[in-house]
């Protein structure tokens, strides 16, 4: 009896219209531009197919055709394709166009996120490591043989605590948890668990919120 428990997440999605529809979708090398108007056939293709529904069908076909390697084969001279793979309509300049522009722009996304990421880690390191020489300085100092003296009012040792809900707002001047101590910083943007912060340096960074002290 064949398995018809239902997909769950669009990766499942698209490897199963792939094996429906092999002449017309791939999961690996470069993608056929699709025919316009194919998410309708496909819909009615598999209107009785327990695996899937519209909205997973429509998700998952919205990141395919958002993905690098289908961007790629939008190409000049290239045509489209329907669910069997007979050629439909040659693709047009103006979409060989608006798929560059979409392709450079995920690239540059993604080089953005990746330099932002290493540019934080090396702030990070380098906290660390001013940490480090300062203890190494501290232990090379000669001890103090002079008897210590009490100090009356002495000012207790500042602490930090976690955010609340409330506290997590655009503007807020917080403290991040790097591991290697904290860092102070300001709130930039706010996205879910995920928060947005510029640190002192000027760098900007992403942490969860559970990261940030007062």
């Amino acid at each position: 009896m064949e398995n018809s428990e239902k997909l769950t997440n669009s990766k499942e999605v698209i490897a199963y219209i792939a094996e429906r529809f092999p002449k017309c979708f791939t999961v690996e090398g470069e993608a056929k531009p699709l025919k316009i108007g194919i998410f309708q056939e496909l819909a009615e293709r598999l209107n009785e197919d327990p695996k899937v529904s519209k909205t997973q069908l429509r998700t998952a076909l919205r990141q395919y055709t958002s993905s690098w390697r289908y961007l790629h084969g939008v190409k000049a001279g290239a045509s489209r394709v329907d669910l069997d793979g007979n050629e439909c309509d040659v693709l047009t300049e103006e979409h060989v166009e608006h798929a560059k522009q979409a392709l450079a722009e995920s690239k540059a996304k993604v080089r953005a996120r990746r330099k932002e990421q290493a540019e934080a880690k090396a702030a990070a390191a380098k906290n660390g490591e001013g940490k480090a020489k300062k203890v190494r300085a501290k232990a090379a100092k000669p001890k103090n043989t002079k008897p210590k003296t009490t100090k009356l009012n002495k000012k207790p040792a500042e602490t930090t605590r976690a955010l609340t809900a409330d506290e997590v707002k655009v503007g807020k001047d917080v403290s991040v948890n790097m591991g290697s101590g904290n860092m102070p910083a300001t709130i930039v943007e706010i996205n879910k668990d995920d928060v947005r912060v510029r640190l002192n340096n000027g760098l900007t960074m992403v942490v969860k919120a559970e990261h940030l002290r007062s």
